[in-house]
């Protein structure tokens, strides 16, 4: 199963942990883009230790005063709305959000 993980708000899901899919996808929204930008104690978001695919949206990340590429951490791949459309259509079977 190939699952994309919609994460939306600057917490750490629990169930995060859990979750096991032959491809995840986590894809950062809304309050979720602080978990790309943001470092605490010098350190990276949580959210950020799993060995998957991260993506970040570009809009979210801009109405939040971030830009694009100077602040996201290099996990991140940054896209915008027609980026995540394809990988909702082509790169993921499922889509769940937390």
């Amino acid at each position: 199963m190939r699952l994309a993980v919609f994460v939306s708000e600057y917490r750490e899901p629990e169930m995060l942990e859990r979750l096991k899919a032959e491809k995840l996808g986590i894809v950062l929204v809304q309050n979720g883009v602080y978990h790309a930008a943001l470092k605490k104690d010098g350190n990276v978001s949580p959210v950020l230790s799993k060995d998957v695919e991260y993506y970040a949206l570009s809009e979210d990340l801009q109405s939040r005063g971030f830009s694009d590429s100077d602040v996201v951490d290099s996990k991140v791949k940054v896209i915008n709305y027609d980026g995540l459309v394809d990988l909702i259509f082509n790169d993921y079977e499922k889509t769940i959000w937390l």
